[in-house]
C-alpha cells in the first residue's frame, strides 16, 4: 500500500502583510515551503508528492528543489479544501485504499520523527488521523467586540496540526461532499468527521508551528536551529 502526500500552497497569507505569499518568504536561507517539503519529499516511505499552487504563482518556477521525490505542481483553488481535492485528483496512480499525508506549506519545522510516528500509528487504522498538541493555555471565548463571554474548559482540547493522514478515496469523497455543501472546513480531519468518522489525534512536537504572522518567522528560525543541534 502506497503513501502519497499533498501540500496545499495556493494561499496568499493575507495576515502576514507581506509582498509575497508567506510560503515563499525566506527562512534560514531557504523559502518556508522548501523547509516544509524537505521532510516530506525526502521520506523513504512516501511514493509521490503533489503541491497545489495558485494558477498565477510566479515564485514556484524559481525554486530549485533537489529532493529524493521531486514534487509535482498542480493548480490549486480558492480555498484549502479545493486545493487539497485538486491535489488528490492529480494522484493518478493512487488506489482508493492508499494513504495520503496532507501537510501545510507554511509548517517548515515538521520533523521526520513526527511523520514516522504518524505513519507507524495509523498504517493499520481504518480511518486515519492527524498530529496535534494538547491545549495548555486557558481558553477564552469572546463576542464580536472582544469582550470575554466564557472561559472554555480546555480538557480534551487540542491544536490541530499537519501532516494529517487519511485514505485517498475516503478523503477525496469527504472533501468533495464538503465543497458540495458549501461547508468551509478548515482541515482534512473536519471533512472526514462530517462523514461520521472519528480520526485519531496523535501528539506531535509543539515546535511544528504554522507561519501566520511576521513574528512566527523568528520563532521558526529558532526552532530550526535547535532541531539542527539535536541532529
Amino acid at each position: 500500500m502506497n503513501i502519497w502526500a499533498v501540500v496545499p500552497a495556493a494561499g496568499t497569507g493575507r495576515r502576514m502583510q507581506a509582498d509575497i505569499p508567506k510560503q515563499y518568504l525566506l527562512l534560514d536561507g531557504r523559502c518556508v515551503i522548501e523547509h516544509a517539503l524537505a521532510v516530506i519529499c525526502e521520506h523513504p516511505r512516501i511514493t509521490g508528492v503533489v503541491v497545489a499552487i495558485a494558477s498565477d504563482d510566479r515564485w514556484w518556477p524559481t525554486l530549485t528543489l533537489d529532493f529524493r521525490t521531486p514534487p509535482k505542481a498542480v493548480d490549486g483553488g480558492p480555498e484549502r479544501r479545493h486545493s487539497v481535492l485538486n491535489g488528490l485528483q492529480a494522484l493518478y496512480a493512487a488506489a482508493p485504499d492508499d494513504w495520503v499525508l496532507v501537510h501545510d506549506a507554511a509548517r517548515p519545522c515538521v520533523m521526520r520523527s513526527d511523520v514516522d510516528r504518524l505513519i507507524d500509528t495509523l498504517q493499520d487504522h481504518p480511518i486515519g488521523g492527524l498530529l496535534g498538541v494538547p491545549v495548555a493555555d486557558t481558553v477564552k471565548r469572546t463576542d464580536m467586540h472582544g469582550n470575554v463571554v466564557e472561559t472554555v474548559d480546555r480538557a480534551g482540547l487540542w491544536r490541530a496540526m499537519t501532516p494529517q493522514m487519511f485514505r485517498v478515496g475516503m478523503l477525496t469523497q469527504a472533501l468533495a461532499a464538503a465543497i458540495g455543501r458549501g461547508d468551509p472546513v478548515t482541515d482534512e480531519a473536519a471533512a472526514v468527521e462530517q462523514m461520521g468518522y472519528r480520526p485519531v489525534m496523535i501528539e506531535g512536537r509543539a515546535d511544528n508551528i504554522k507561519i501566520t504572522r511576521q513574528q512566527d518567522l523568528a520563532l521558526a528560525a529558532l526552532y530550526l536551529k535547535q532541531q539542527q543541534v539535536r541532529l
